[in-house]
């Protein structure tokens, strides 16, 4: 008896745990975030609005001003909740210093309020803008919540 109320008591706490996790709802927007400006100088970044447009595509253009990556909604976010893992794996990106970077990752607390989330990479350096495979790719905690593969060209 005392086997099954522990057993009881661990599926309750499991669940109550499995309830505190995000969940991706609906679907995944991914592609080129669309843009009007033209012939950006190295270092400049543009500030677009939230619900920019994008062309679902999964081949990107290599060339300064690409803005390209995922949105998509999250149900269960709350302030205190586990953070996200943002990976971005590149071709290797050389910087100004001379090191390779193959993987940058970047921790993002829960926006309990925002209506929907972005992950997204904009090339605004020239060392940024290598040719190949990009793989985007959302966690909270160990699970993959987001996976996305870009062809940079």
């Amino acid at each position: 008896m005392k086997v099954f109320s522990l057993t009881a008591l661990a599926l309750g706490l499991a669940s109550s745990l499995a309830l505190a996790d995000v969940r991706v709802e609906g679907p995944i927007e991914y592609g080129v975030f669309a843009t009007q400006f033209k012939d950006p100088q190295p270092g400049e970044r543009v500030l677009t609005r939230a619900n920019q447009q994008i062309e679902q595509t999964d081949e990107v253009p290599a060339r300064l001003g690409t803005k390209f990556g995922v949105r998509y909604r999250l149900s269960g976010k709350t302030e205190s909740g586990e953070p996200l893992t943002l990976m971005y794996f590149t071709p290797g990106l050389i910087g100004p210093d001379g090191r390779r970077q193959d993987k940058i990752e970047v921790v993002q607390k829960l926006a309990a309020g925002a209506e929907q989330d972005v992950m997204a990479y904009e090339f605004t350096e020239r060392y940024e803008v290598v040719p190949g495979e990009w793989q985007f790719m959302v966690f909270q905690g160990d699970r993959k919540l987001v996976e996305q593969r870009f062809q940079v060209r």
